[in-house]
């Protein structure tokens, strides 16, 4: 399956929550690939965590670290790479994302409701209401996730395995029409 994809980074995008970290770090392994998440690179750069980062510097700074992240990554090959959420925000960000395999993990916002319930690390979740907020960042987000090489809608009763079976089983096809689009 790797030879399939010659070295060709794979970027999963699609709203926090959605599994990017656990699905990628499954395929990684099924291709022999590296694993990043950039929200785990920037943490570590900058030695606070994304809360803080946000309270602190701001969203802005935050998407342009990001943006630096994606830059360095973009120049590698064999990784398998989990985004934030909003990093399809910026435009700089598709020229770099353009160098991979675009995958993006779409979930239903109520399933996505239920997973960050508890979850306190997310600071666009920190609102009044999340369920509100999370619809408003997708509607605003989806015109940009749809320009993925792969949409792979997910309903929330699969296991991560059986979403990577899905995404290998989808890849051989995106591959085919992008050769053939390189050959016109």
């Amino acid at each position: 399956m790797s030879n399939l994809l010659r070295g060709v980074n794979l970027y999963l995008i699609g709203m926090m929550g959605v599994g990017k970290s656990t699905v990628g770090r499954l395929l990684a392994q099924e291709f022999g690939y590296g694993f990043l998440d950039t929200d785990e690179v920037i943490v570590k750069a900058v030695g606070k965590s994304i809360n803080q980062i946000f309270a602190d510097e701001g969203e802005a700074e935050f998407r342009q670290l990001e943006s630096d992240v994606l830059a360095q990554v973009c120049a590698y090959t064999k990784l398998t790479i989990a985004t934030g959420g909003g990093i399809v925000m910026r435009q700089e960000n598709w020229g770099y994302l353009r160098h991979g395999l675009i995958v993006w993990l779409d979930v239903p916002v109520d399933v996505l409701l239920k997973r960050l319930a508890e979850d306190e690390t997310r600071p666009l979740l920190q609102d009044p209401d999340p369920e509100g907020k999370l619809r408003s960042l997708l509607q605003q987000r989806q015109p940009l996730y749809s320009q993925a090489d792969l949409h792979i809608t997910i309903t929330g009763v699969e296991t991560p395995e059986e979403i990577v079976t899905h995404i290998m089983a989808a890849i051989p096809s995106v591959l085919k029409s992008q050769d053939s689009q390189h050959q016109n």
